[in-house]
Order: C-alpha cells, then sequence, then structure tokens
C-alpha cells in the first residue's frame, strides 16, 4: 500500500506495480498481454485511432489498486506520454463510479468517465485533456490498467515493458 500519494501517482514509485521484464516473467497473463500491445499491428491501430506517431515508442503498462481515500489532482499528461489508456477493472456495487474525472481548460469538473468492468478512456496528451480523480468513496479496490506508449527520451526505463524494444508499426 502507498498511503496517501497527495494526489499524484508518482510520490513512490518503488511500490507501484509495473509490467517489467521480471514481472512478465512471473506472471504468464501478464507476458501475453503485453506481448500484444507490442505487437506492430496493434501499435498501428492505436496510431490509426489517436492519430499519433508511436514508432520508436516504448511501452509502459502499470497494474493500479486504489483504496478509499484515493485521489488524483487535475493534471494534463507531460509530452512525454504519446496516449494513455485506463482500463477499468472495478467490481462491485459503486464500483461505476470510480471513473476518471475530466475537466475544462479553467479545470473545472465536466464529466466523470464509467468505471464499469472492462470500459475504458483514453487520453492524447494537449493543452486541454485535463484529468484526475476526485475525493470519493471507494468501497473495496478500484482496479486499473495504466497502458502508455512512451518517447524513447523516457526517464523511468525500469518502469517499461520491453526497455530495449521500441514499438514498430505494421505498414
Amino acid at each position: 500500500m502507498i498511503g496517501d500519494s497527495l494526489g499524484v501517482r508518482d510520490i513512490d514509485n518503488s511500490k507501484r506495480a509495473f509490467f517489467t521484464p521480471a514481472l512478465r516473467a512471473s506472471f504468464p497473463t501478464c507476458a501475453v498481454f503485453a506481448d500484444a500491445l507490442q505487437r506492430p499491428d496493434i501499435a498501428r491501430q492505436f496510431e490509426e485511432t489517436c492519430e499519433i506517431d508511436v514508432s520508436g515508442s516504448y511501452l509502459r503498462m502499470e497494474y493500479i489498486q486504489d483504496t478509499d481515500g484515493a485521489w488524483l489532482e487535475p493534471h494534463r499528461d507531460i509530452p512525454e506520454k504519446l496516449f494513455s489508456m485506463v482500463i477499468y477493472l472495478c467490481t462491485g456495487p459503486d464500483a461505476k463510479n470510480w471513473g476518471t474525472d475530466i475537466y475544462d481548460a479553467e479545470r473545472r469538473w465536466v464529466g466523470r468517465s464509467s468505471a464499469e468492468f472492462n470500459s475504458a478512456v483514453i487520453f492524447v496528451p494537449g493543452s486541454d485533456t485535463w484529468h484526475g480523480f476526485d475525493p470519493r468513496p471507494i468501497i473495496g479496490v478500484r482496479r486499473l490498467l495504466e497502458i502508455n506508449y512512451v518517447r524513447p527520451n523516457w526517464r523511468d526505463r525500469n518502469q517499461l515493458s520491453f526497455p530495449d524494444q521500441p514499438i514498430t508499426v505494421a505498414t
């Protein structure tokens, strides 16, 4: 458990669960999923859908478990993240209310994605992609998968699924 993250995720990176080569070796399901997202044809689908160039980027995947008291301040993803997808794995009677909060350019709340099991939300960094997680009760565990394609200059190489294998895109 990380405890109060002060509204940011990188407060204690050593306790975070990234799909690293070691984790993939220990959990075959994680390896299969990471292998799929590394495939050139899948990368091409994300590239076309999100209108971004992911060739030469790196796959970063994280399993997140938030408990009551978790929150994230409104923020925009850093430019090093080309793409962010949050897949909701939440269960329980209130889980659908644990989605990502969306804000306008002045950081005013405008809506919330559903966190229904097996749904997702995608962000492409930009000046108008403010998001976060307003404090609210979490009875149980808010489970998420965060998937990013990150630029080659990503500083935390130990977070990458394939640190020595950049993404190639099918032509």
